[in-house]
């Protein structure tokens, strides 16, 4: 793609400029009329500067001018004239006309005029793909943050993968960041405006796995009093989320395989055949190939699922990222609590990068928080204390307020789970939440 479309009807004055271009290393192309230009423009892409004669035969240089400046009204186009048409000139300058140049001219005038206009349009480009990136930033939901080598891939892939219809399957073990990665799916693609739905296969008692997928009619079963819509329906033109696939019990499996191939549901209770347009992205932390050969999934699903695999790495693959991310964190967590964001000593850095990470990403978001809450980074550096100046019971206070923040946050909000996992009492955990202000819609 050459930088300067050059249109004149004479060949003395294209062979002229083309030489004085090439001496000045601007590359260029050259027309005898506005058609060759404008067929040139469809066939390879707007040059980033348009010099033209505006007395063509055929269509006219005001009527290239018109042309251009519908398809893109930023693109420098230098208008060259006879003596008799300075008039038109003006007027074209007013109808959006880089510059005007009237014949005799000096080729050093015309070069130094093109350079101008390659380089305004140059600041052009690159502010547009300045706007595009902010706008990507704000709107594309979470962010997928590391420069290693396989996090930018993974990057790219989504960019590819993400505006079109295909199902994915995200494979990465607890705590990698497998919602994340599904919302930035959802998030750079077309179904962006309709919802993204998530739901946790294990956390699903088995007898109610279909009707919180498929909803059900009033009286379907025991204790349906009303109609429910399902989560497929509720991701009408979105995305469904599906984690921990593996977890789904086999009679599950097999309505959900004749689902993803036919696209149309039924509630529990009814016969009415419902069509659904929604992409499914699922994820899970096990091999699922080798789950089907020992018969604990099934494999045409399996195969059914596997058509885009994105296999996200631990933390302990990606150690150049924690740094970033750790800083990201800090960030989130002192907005969240209304702290400090201090700065991490340099020998907690090196705990942070020779700690494994068995909890990966989401350990490591826990330890963020821990360390705008506490000062320190708990179980990663034990033998330092929690804070020497602050009284008994206001340690104890926080570390119990730290200790739920992060069963919330492991278990994404869900009460149920939280409960479990701290073992106490439903009504224990609401009076603590109230007391510390702790919001389970915050770790969502």
């Amino acid at each position: 793609m050459h930088d300067v479309f050059f249109i004149d009807d004479e060949s003395d004055i294209r062979i002229a400029i083309e030489q004085s271009f090439e001496l000045e290393e601007i590359s260029a192309q050259f027309f005898a009329s506005a058609e060759e230009a404008i067929l040139a423009i469809k066939q390879q892409g707007m040059p980033k500067v348009i010099i033209t004669d505006i007395c063509l035969p055929g269509l006219s240089g005001e009527n290239l001018l018109s042309t251009v400046i519908n398809q893109d009204n930023e693109v420098p186009v230098i208008l060259i004239t006879g003596h008799g048409d300075i008039s038109m000139a003006v007027n074209a300058l007013q109808n959006g006309a880089y510059d005007f140049i009237e014949k005799p001219f000096a080729i050093d005038r015309l070069i130094d005029t093109t350079n101008r206009a390659l380089e305004k349009r140059q600041l052009t480009l690159e502010n547009q793909e300045l706007k595009r990136s902010l706008k990507a930033s704000q709107t594309l939901g979470p962010r997928i943050i590391g420069d290693t080598n396989s996090i930018q891939s993974l990057r790219d892939t989504i960019s590819h993968i993400a505006d079109t219809n295909a199902d994915i399957l995200l494979f990465g073990e607890t705590g990698t960041g497998k919602e994340l990665f599904a919302r930035s799916i959802h998030e750079q693609s077309s179904r962006r405006d309709a919802n993204f739905v998530a739901i946790n296969c294990g956390a699903v008692p088995e007898n109610l796995i279909e009707s919180e997928l498929y909803g059900h009619e009033k009286g379907a079963f025991t204790g349906a009093d009303v109609k429910r819509i399902g989560k497929f329906e509720h991701a009408q033109s979105g995305t469904l989320f599906l984690d921990e696939i593996e977890s789904m019990p086999m009679q599950a499996q097999i309505r959900l395989l004749r689902v993803l191939q036919e696209r149309v549901i039924e509630r529990v209770g009814s016969n009415e055949l419902i069509p659904v347009d929604i992409r499914v992205i699922a994820a899970t932390k096990v091999d699922l190939k080798k789950a089907a050969a020992e018969g604990t999934f099934r494999e045409d699903l399996y195969y059914r699922l596997n058509v885009v695999t994105l296999d996200l790495p631990p933390l302990r693959q990606r150690k150049e990222d924690i740094p970033a991310l750790f800083h990201h964190f800090l960030l989130v967590a002192a907005s969240r609590y209304g702290k400090a964001a201090n700065a991490l000593p340099d020998a907690d850095l090196q705990t942070l990068m020779s700690h494994d990470w068995p909890g990966n990403v989401r350990e490591l978001r826990n330890s963020a928080e821990r360390f705008v809450l506490l000062g320190n980074l708990g179980h990663l550096n034990p033998s330092q204390p929690i804070s020497d100046a602050a009284p008994l019971a206001l340690q104890v206070a926080e570390f119990e307020k730290a200790i739920i923040e992060q069963a919330l946050a492991n278990h994404s909000g869900k009460i149920n789970e939280t409960l479990e996992s701290l073992q106490i009492a439903r009504k224990t955990l609401y009076d603590k939440m109230q007391k510390y202000g702790l919001d389970k819609d915050s770790y969502k």
